[in-house]
């Protein structure tokens, strides 16, 4: 079985890594470059850096933050916000991201995950859905989360790895930030309908959390900010209480 991967991520809006609670709320945490560094030095296995505001103010990614973030990491790199073209996804490659995620214009255009994915493998395509509990349904949301949509949480995964998505990155907007852990099952009925790997994000609050949503939410990998953030756990603590849980983690 493959290693599961720890994988912090930098919300960044102006220029500044941000946090909130339920996508609102937003708190300066300190600067994304200086934190891609400290993680990656630290043992994280990739690093996610999303422009949250850049779909929602209808503006491309700030690519010269992502090269000088790129500049400073050796470990893979997914960048996201305001992808709506092979050709931003082109220049942040040429940035120096690894891969691409792409949520708002995957869902405005599904083509979209194909044409990206057939110029560059599918490898280069991570797909991010945030999504949220409405009427017991999970609802996908779009323009960090200020859009609800028609869409369902399964049915949209499922089509998206048709379209060629390398990996899933799904958000629970009912808890990210909140810390009181990953909606498991709703992991573990996702992984078990698809093939391509899935990121678990929105609600870590502990190590037990992530080794919850790694072993009972089948999760092939964890995101996670506020306590890495916050410094409530370190990468190499936590890694070894997962191996201590015996569960598969590059050390």
């Amino acid at each position: 079985m493959p290693a599961k991967r720890i994988i912090p991520c930098l919300d960044v809006k102006d220029g500044r890594t941000v946090k909130g609670i339920n996508f609102e709320g937003l708190a300066d945490v300190g600067d994304p470059v200086e934190l891609g560094a400290r993680y990656a030095s630290a043992g994280a296995d990739e690093l996610v850096y999303l422009d949250i505001s850049a779909s929602k103010e209808g503006r491309h990614t700030f690519t010269e933050l992502v090269g000088r973030i790129a500049a400073r990491i050796n470990i893979p790199f997914t960048v996201g916000g305001g992808i709506s073209s092979v050709e931003d996804a082109a220049r942040l490659l040429d940035a120096g991201a690894d891969k691409i995620t792409i949520n708002s214009a995957a869902v405005a255009n599904p083509d979209l995950i194909t044409q990206i994915s057939s110029r560059y493998g599918r490898q280069f395509v991570v797909v991010a859905i945030d999504a949220k509990l409405v009427d017991g349904t999970w609802r996908v949301t779009t323009h960090g989360g200020s859009r609800l949509t028609g869409l369902e949480l399964f049915a949209w995964a499922r089509e998206v790895e048709k379209r060629g998505a390398g990996e899933i990155m799904f958000t629970s907007m009912d808890h990210d930030g909140t810390r009181h852990g990953y909606p498991c099952e709703t992991f573990a009925r996702l992984c078990d309908s698809l093939s391509i790997p899935v990121i678990a994000s929105g609600g870590a609050g502990s190590a037990e959390d992530i080794a919850d949503v790694l072993s009972k939410g089948k999760a092939d990998a964890a995101l996670a900010a506020s306590i890495f953030h916050y410094c409530e756990i370190t990468i190499p603590e936590l890694k070894e209480k997962l191996h201590e849980a015996g569960i598969s983690v590059r050390r």
